[in-house]
């Protein structure tokens, strides 16, 4: 991993061990000579099968030592010499993989594109689930909680991506964003009742502690978990940039759901609710009116919270009409039918 250790040693200006490089690159070069070997014969006495598992094998080992330009080159390679749309699929993966390592948002969005292609080609069920999981863990780690939300969610009774993520991350990160995405109708329905989440959650319960504190309005013990769900994303590689943002964002979906079910409340009792004291929830409530996300007005003098309902009133109303209208027109159509 020689290549690998010289980047991490200019990245972090660690000290160079000059000995334990020496004994790195000489394995490389002995590795590499050995695959360079056997991928010259392939050319000469095989057949194109064996060259092209022989170009993936040199081209997955430089990536996997850190030889991120000539990895890409041979992988580059080896498509050319792919017939099928499976094995070129297969190599556009691993190249998305190497994307993600390095979190090269160039790499991986032009790849992620040119797999989309191929699976509109004709790339088989396997294949399109596996898409779907790396489209999804793109949209998450720039932020789009709900394009991966949608994504996930179509992949969690038919998950096969093992190769990138295990299981148990993935219904993680399947729950972190369908919580920040999801109306609470859908939540339930789509993962709440799902089976595939009591499973994950014998090995992480954070994940459905955390889900069922939220949709159970147990707000003390949510905020409890938001904190735990924080220590975990801080230091996730896909989520660390974020790891603010979301837990900003779960806050304010927190309090705009115990809100929608007052027309107002007491900063006491609504400090009480979420575990924390008066003083932090009427600084918190204050910063996010200032700036828009919450609905309502702090009365600091009478200690009140009054929430502000009329756009949602009106949009109650706009519905009630719009269905009205509907029923209307299905009326007037059934009244002539019977009067032929």
């Amino acid at each position: 991993m020689a290549p690998l250790y010289k980047d991490l040693i200019n990245e972090f200006n660690w000290p160079k061990d000059l000995v334990l490089l020496e004994v790195m690159e000489n394995d490389n070069e002995k590795e590499l000579s050995r695959l360079t070997a056997v991928l010259e014969d392939a050319i000469e006495n095989l057949g194109e099968t064996e060259m092209r598992d022989a170009m993936v094998a040199r081209a997955e080992y430089l990536c996997f030592i850190g030889n991120k330009d000539l990895c890409l080159e041979y992988f580059e390679e080896a498509l050319k010499k792919s017939a099928s749309v499976g094995l070129r699929l297969d190599i556009v993966f691993s190249i998305i993989r190497t994307g993600f390592f390095y979190m090269d948002h160039e790499l991986i969005t032009k790849n992620i594109k040119r797999a989309t292609n191929l699976v509109e080609e004709g790339g088989d069920w396997d294949k399109k689930n596996r898409l779907k999981v790396y489209q999804g863990l793109y949209k998450m780690s720039i932020r789009d909680f709900s394009g991966a939300a949608l994504l996930f969610l179509d992949t969690v009774s038919t998950f096969v991506a093992y190769e990138v993520l295990d299981y148990d991350t993935f219904m993680f990160y399947t729950a972190l964003c369908s919580l920040l995405a999801l109306d609470r109708v859908t939540l339930s329905n789509k993962l709440l009742k799902c089976p595939e989440l009591v499973q994950a959650s014998m090995k992480k319960p954070l994940i459905k502690d955390f889900m069922d504190s939220y949709y159970g309005c147990k707000y003390s013990t949510f905020f409890s978990n938001l904190e735990k769900v924080e220590q975990e994303i801080k230091y996730d590689r896909y989520l660390n940039a974020h790891y603010r943002y979301y837990v900003r964002e779960m806050r304010v979906a927190a309090y705009n759901q115990l809100l929608e079910s007052y027309s107002s409340v007491t900063l006491k009792s609504m400090a009480s609710s979420f575990g924390v004291s008066e003083d932090f929830i009427d600084k918190e409530l204050s910063r996010f009116i200032s700036a828009g996300r919450l609905k309502c007005k702090v009365d600091k003098v009478a200690g009140i919270v009054a929430t502000n309902n009329s756009a949602s009133d009106t949009n109650f109303y706009q519905q009630i009409l719009k269905h009205g209208d509907f029923l209307l027109n299905r009326v007037q159509k059934l009244s002539r039918l019977v009067d032929v």
